[in-house]
C-alpha cells in the first residue's frame, strides 16, 4: 500500500506541475517591461554619441558601394557589416541588454559568429560581389538596405516613442539585421551560410515584440521570410541560367 500511495503521489505531483506549466504564457517569460526595453535604447544612444555620425558615414558608404566602385568593393562592404555586427554584439547585447535579459550573452555570441562569417566569406574569400546586372531582387535588396538606414529608425518616434531612442543601423540589432539582408539580396550570389543568423534573429525579435504587444511585432519576421523566399527564387534562377549556358556550350 505504501508503494501504491507513493505512486499515486508522484502522479498527482506530475499532474500539478503540468497544469502549472501549461498555465504559463509567453508574457510570463518576459524579463522586463516594454518601457524598460525602449528606455534602454535612449540610454544606449546617449552614451554612444557621437559614434552615430561614424556609423551613418559607414552606412552611406555601403549604400554607394552597392551602386558603384572598384571590384573589391564587396570586401569593403563585408568589412563594414562585420564591424556593425561586432559592435552590436559587444556594445548593445553585452553592454546594455544583458542587464535586463539573461539570454543577451547568447545573442551576443550569435552576432559575433555572424561578424566572423561576414569577414571570412566577404573580406577573406571575396564571395560578396556586385558586378552582375541589377535584377529586380537586387534592387529590392538595395531598397531594403535604405529602409533599414532611413525609415526603420523612424518607426519608434512615429509610435510616440522618444527620438533619442531611435534604433540605428550599425548600432541596434534590428536595423543591422535588415540592412545585412538587403546587402545579401543585392549581391550577385546567394550565400546561404550568411542568412541563418539574421533570419533567426528576425524570429526572435518578432517574438519579443509580440509579447510586448508592439505594433511592429510582425515586421521583422515578415522581412526575414521575404528575404528567404527571394533568395531561394534568385538561387533557382541562377542555377537555371548556368544550366542553360552549359547546354549551349555542349551544343
Amino acid at each position: 500500500w505504501r508503494l501504491v500511495s507513493r505512486g499515486l503521489g508522484d502522479v498527482y505531483k506530475r499532474q500539478a506541475l503540468m497544469s502549472e506549466w501549461w498555465a504559463y504564457q509567453l508574457s510570463d517569460l518576459l524579463m522586463f517591461a516594454p518601457q524598460t526595453y525602449y528606455r534602454l535604447f535612449e540610454l544606449y544612444n546617449t552614451s554612444l554619441w557621437p559614434v552615430q555620425v561614424l556609423t551613418l558615414a559607414a552606412s552611406v558608404t555601403t549604400a554607394i558601394l552597392m551602386f558603384t566602385g572598384p571590384r573589391w568593393r564587396g570586401r569593403v562592404i563585408a568589412s563594414l557589416l562585420a564591424l556593425f555586427w561586432l559592435f552590436v554584439a559587444w556594445g548593445y547585447f553585452i553592454g546594455r541588454y544583458a542587464a535586463i535579459n539573461l539570454a543577451a550573452p547568447y545573442f551576443a555570441l550569435g552576432f559575433l559568429v555572424q561578424a566572423c562569417l561576414l569577414a571570412l566569406v566577404g573580406l577573406v574569400g571575396g564571395h560578396i560581389t556586385f558586378d552582375g546586372a541589377r535584377t529586380l531582387i537586387g534592387k529590392t535588396g538595395i531598397a531594403l538596405f535604405f529602409f533599414a538606414l532611413v525609415f526603420q529608425p523612424l518607426i519608434g518616434p512615429l509610435l510616440d516613442r522618444e527620438w533619442s531612442g531611435m534604433e540605428l543601423l550599425g548600432l541596434a540589432p534590428d536595423p543591422t539585421v535588415v540592412g545585412t539582408l538587403g546587402v545579401l539580396l543585392a549581391a550577385d550570389r546567394v550565400r546561404w551560410e550568411l542568412f541563418v543568423i539574421p533570419v533567426s534573429w528576425c524570429a526572435i525579435t518578432g517574438a519579443t515584440l509580440w509579447v510586448m504587444k508592439s505594433p511592429e511585432a510582425l515586421l521583422m519576421p515578415l522581412i526575414g521570410l521575404s528575404a528567404l523566399v527571394l533568395s531561394a527564387y534568385k538561387s533557382l534562377t541562377l542555377r537555371r541560367e548556368l544550366a542553360g549556358d552549359w547546354k549551349n556550350d555542349r551544343c
